[in-house]
């Protein structure tokens, strides 16, 4: 089954929306975190995204494939680094993880093509 994966993107933001309208402290706490993380550093944003979709691998979560494999190819990671992040997930995860590796390449393929 193919998803479409700039529209699970779109559900999640728009759910997350009414979470942040919830919860404004909390989600900017989070935002705050996700800024820390994913800036420059030792590693660069680019491969923090590609740890990051491989953690998203790995623990099967299709929001997390979405919105990493949107930034990591905004981040001008390559397929090919995808295919190896998705080596590291499904490694880290196991055989449930290797279909959601599958879902994570064909994410980043239709974001690639936009």
């Amino acid at each position: 089954m193919i998803k479409d994966w700039q529209q699970i993107a779109q559900d999640h933001s728009a759910v997350l929306a009414d979470v942040r309208k919830g919860l404004p402290e909390v989600m900017k706490a989070f935002g705050g975190l996700a800024q820390a993380a994913t800036a420059e550093g030792a590693l660069s944003s680019r491969t923090k995204e590609l740890v990051a979709l491989a953690l998203g691998v790995a623990v099967r979560c299709d929001g997390c494939i979405a919105f990493h494999a949107r930034a990591a190819q905004k981040f001008g990671a390559s397929r090919e680094e995808i295919l190896e992040i998705v080596g590291m997930g499904i490694y880290m995860g196991g055989g449930p993880s290797l279909m959601y590796g599958a879902q994570a390449l064909e994410a980043y393929d239709q974001f690639a093509a936009l």
